[in-house]
Order: structure tokens, then C-alpha cells, then sequence
């Protein structure tokens, strides 16, 4: 399918590996240009030219941490205007309620909710103006089914998830469609680390840890960031017009529920 979109330009967070990867290869493939970030400065750079290497476009790397404000002034210095936003971050540390302190949910909060409402107060206007534009905020499927040790990023991503609710109705109008993308567990270095905190304290190996949470997912599997990274380039397409803030859960049926 053309997605109708070659020629536009994009800004992806966090996309040297994992799902923001993803879909950065899968933007790149349908010829979008793009500013990528990551907070190593070899690994992004490696990144944008293996892209633009097999994709025939332009990726500009830009090296800083998209959940400080210094590190969005230096990606937005980059990207000058863009037609599509992908935002994302890394999710915090698993732990227990009774642990977490007011700077912890402080730190949560910039990372999950407000570097992404940050970018889009940056960029969304002059999408508005332009009278086209897509983002995707990449969150998890805790905003649907919470998961207790990761209680930081459920508080943090629920926040974006109620700001996107009315942010997106409101420049619909004007040709732009925010919408939010839910992963369940895709086979990323964050996996890795969930299922190695699992091995260790139940003192069982990474395989059988990996192979437990597999048997939970109907499909029987773990995602892969191709998968993520189709769903999300739809989602920036021209036939995406009509999907205006919603939530895409993407977990192979993980989530038990009927709506």
C-alpha cells in the first residue's frame, strides 16, 4: 500500500534500536525524511546512516536526551518543522509502590508525559497551519491494564493518554490526527530487562522466564519492532485520516478485554 506520505519529514525519539526504530525503518520506508534521536552519539549516528542506506532518504542524527529541555531545543533546532512526530522514551524502573518517592514521579512525569506534550506544543501549530500533520505518541499497554511494578510509568503515560484525549479533537479540524500507540511486549532490550528482573527473583533462567510470559500472549510470541513500526507508519498515512485520538493496543491479544 502507499501510504501517500513520501516526501514528508519526520522527527522520531528514541529510534537508535528497539520500537522507536522500528518506526523510524518503517517511515524511512514509505519515504519519509527524517530526524532521529537517541542520547549516544555513535549509536544514532550508525542508525541514520544504515536507514538512509537502505531507504534511499535523508536521516539527520541529532545525539541528545529528548526528556530534558535542552536536549528537545537541540532536536528541534534539527528538525525546523515537521509533518510527522513520533514521540517516545525509555519507561522507568520497575519497583514497588511503597519505594517511590516525589522526585521519582517527578522524573516519570518528564520523561513519559511531558516531553512528549512538549514536542507536541512545539511542533502540532505549525502542522496546524500547514493543514496536515500526524503524531504518534508511543506509550504502553499499562494505560489499559495497569502492571504494578511498573506503577511510574503507569502514572506518567496515563497522564499523556488524558491530554492527547482532548488536545486531539481539538486540531483535528485543521488536518491533524494525534493518536496513541499502546505496545504490549515486543522482543526490545526492555523485555530483556523485565524478563531478567522476573529470572532473578523467582531464580529461574532468562529462557524460562521469556518462555512464561510468551505462554500469556495468545499469538505465543513477543512483538518485533517491524510489527510496531508497520502500525505506526498507517497511522501517519493519508488513509489515517479518520483515527483522531485514539488508542492502539498492539500486544497480540495480551489484554483481556471486550472494548
Amino acid at each position: 500500500m502507499d501510504l501517500g506520505i513520501r516526501g514528508k519529514r519526520g522527527l522520531v525519539c528514541a529510534a537508535s534500536k528497539g520500537l522507536g526504530r522500528g518506526c523510524a525503518e518503517a517511515l524511512a520506508a514509505a519515504g519519509v525524511d527524517l530526524v532521529i534521536n537517541s542520547r549516544t552519539e555513535a549509536e544514532i549516528t550508525r542508525t541514520a546512516h544504515e536507514i538512509a542506506e537502505r531507504h534511499g532518504v535523508t536521516v539527520t542524527p541529532v545525539a541528545a536526551d529528548i526528556t530534558t529541555e535542552a536536549g528537545r531545543a537541540r532536536v528541534l533546532e534539527a528538525v525546523g518543522h515537521a509533518d510527522i512526530l513520533v514521540t517516545n522514551a525509555g519507561g522507568p524502573p520497575p519497583g514497588d509502590w511503597r519505594d517511590w518517592s516525589r522526585d521519582d514521579f517527578v522524573r516519570a512525569l518528564d520523561a513519559n508525559m511531558l516531553s512528549a506534550v512538549a514536542l507536541m506544543q512545539a511542533l502540532v501549530p505549525g502542522m496546524m497551519e500547514r493543514g496536515w500533520g500526524r503524531v504518534v505518541n508511543i506509550t504502553s499497554q499499562s494505560v489499559r491494564s495497569p502492571i504494578a511494578v511498573l506503577g511510574l510509568s503507569n502514572s506518567a503515560r496515563a497522564g499523556l493518554t488524558g491530554f492527547v484525549a482532548g488536545m486531539s479533537r481539538q486540531v483535528a479540524a485543521s488536518g491533524v490526527c494525534v493518536n496513541n500507540l499502546l505496545p504490549g511486549i515486543h522482543a526490545t532490550d526492555r523485555a530483556v530487562g523485565l524478563d531478567r528482573g522476573v529470572a532473578e527473583k523467582e531464580g529461574i533462567d532468562l529462557d524460562e522466564a521469556r518462555r512464561r510470559r510468551q505462554a500469556t500472549i495468545p499469538t505465543g510470541t513477543y512483538g518485533t519492532a517491524e510489527d510496531f513500526g508497520a502500525t505506526c507508519a498507517f497511522l501517519c498515512s493519508q488513509q489515517a485520516r479518520f483515527i483522531v485520538g485514539q488508542n492502539i493496543l498492539l500486544d497480540g491479544g495480551a489484554v483481556n478485554l471486550t472494548i
